[in-house]
């Protein structure tokens, strides 16, 4: 017997809202946040990691949005994705 995944006890929560205990909606809440919280969590060997949190700082980016950009700028640079042009009155009054 399987036991019910989180977003099975959540959708269940709130089809009786009013019968569930607080408590129990306190601990299915705090289930359902560290999920969301380790979801996004992509394992880098200890060579990248190192040079993903260098690269980090030196942006003054997140980790996770670090990746996002350098994942973004690749799939722009081999066309899976447009490439967003700038502006031509945009900040840079001319000059690029």
């Amino acid at each position: 017997m399987t036991s019910p995944d989180t977003a099975t006890l959540l959708e269940d929560a709130a089809d009786r809202i009013a019968d569930i205990s607080r408590a129990d909606l306190q601990i299915m809440l705090r289930r359902a946040a560290v999920r969301l919280r380790n979801a996004g969590a992509v394992l880098m060997e200890d060579d990248m990691e190192e040079a993903l949190h260098d690269l980090a700082g030196e942006l003054g980016l997140t980790r996770n949005d670090t990746i996002r950009f350098i994942v973004q700028e690749w799939m722009e640079k081999n066309t899976y994705l447009p490439v967003h042009d700038l502006d031509e009155d945009g900040d840079t009054d001319g000059e690029a």
